[in-house]
């Protein structure tokens, strides 16, 4: 391990960063190093600008993907070497506020039902049925679980912050299926075994089962794991839940993130008074009538 991996790496501890955030801005620093072929002590404003540019244009990744790599980035240069004047040589790229797409009630059945394993129907249960983030969902552990007062707690979710959730008793029974058939000793989903210790599945093994559901489905719309928490929050939202309890079960910072569920209900939508109703408009056939005798 380089000198400057490793202090950026207990940079990130210190700070209390989660697995996998540590994981993911030590692999895009590295690979902003590899890509110049120098260690990043020795690259400066021009290189960063270079790099940005490269893979908005080159490598034609979406601007919210080059938003986190500019965050490692910056964390190297600030925090890191503690280079504050490089904060503004490294901007954030203007990313487009797009609302998350959905799936109704009857497509998520489908999906689940699409699961092909109790593995996998289990976990993709747990998704919609909690609004868990997939890291979440694939750390969760045994003891997390509370069948007596019916909660699911997230331990150390987005943010370092714990927090209760719901469970159903249609949950509860698919999970007590999911431990008679694999009775793991410690996480949900355990993926392998290293000595005695147990490991949790990757968050990309929960993106993978979630699109590949999908596809089995015949769902043409493009699901990720997030795709069953926004689709949870906004059922609730249309079922008569309030944002605020929304907000908190999602683990929201603020209540305007909450709030964007409320262009994606159909409900809402359909019940605001449009003024359009109470124009004082002609009738489509006196309209079509005065069009034909003008013609005429």
């Amino acid at each position: 391990m380089t000198r400057l991996r490793q202090m950026m790496l207990e940079e990130l501890e210190r700070r209390n960063y989660d697995e996998s955030t540590i994981r993911h801005y030590i692999r895009w620093v590295e690979q902003y190093a590899r890509f110049f072929g120098k260690s990043p002590e020795k690259l400066g404003p021009d290189h960063l600008r270079t790099y940005q540019a490269y893979l908005l244009k080159t490598r034609k990744l979406s601007p919210g993907t080059v938003e986190n790599h500019v965050a490692a980035l910056r964390f190297l240069y600030v925090r890191t070497l503690k280079r504050y004047e490089f904060r503004e040589y490294i901007p954030y790229p203007r990313v487009p506020k797009k609302l998350p797409g959905i799936l109704s009630k009857e497509e998520v059945a489908r999906l689940i039902n699409s699961s092909g394993t109790l593995f996998n129907r289990t976990l993709l249960m747990l998704l919609y049925g909690t609004g868990m983030r997939r890291s979440e969902a694939a750390r969760l552990k045994w003891a997390d679980i509370d069948s007596q007062r019916m909660i699911v707690r997230v331990v150390n979710g987005k943010g370092g912050k714990d927090r209760d959730l719901p469970l159903s008793p249609a949950l509860l029974e698919t999970m007590r299926a999911h431990w008679r058939c694999f009775k793991p000793a410690t996480y949900l989903f355990p993926s392998r075994y290293s000595g005695a210790l147990e490991k949790p599945i990757t968050d990309k093994a929960v993106w993978h089962i979630a699109t590949q559901a999908a596809r089995q489905a015949g769902i043409r719309k493009r699901v990720t794991p997030h795709t069953l928490r926004h689709s949870w929050a906004t059922h609730l939202l249309e079922d008569g839940t309030d944002l605020r309890t929304i907000q908190l079960l999602l683990g929201h910072e603020d209540l305007e993130t909450t709030a964007r569920y409320l262009h994606l209900s159909a409900k809402h939508l359909q019940q605001v008074a449009n003024p359009i109703e109470t124009l004082p408009l002609a009738s489509l056939s006196q309209s079509l009538g005065s069009r034909r005798r003008r013609q005429s």
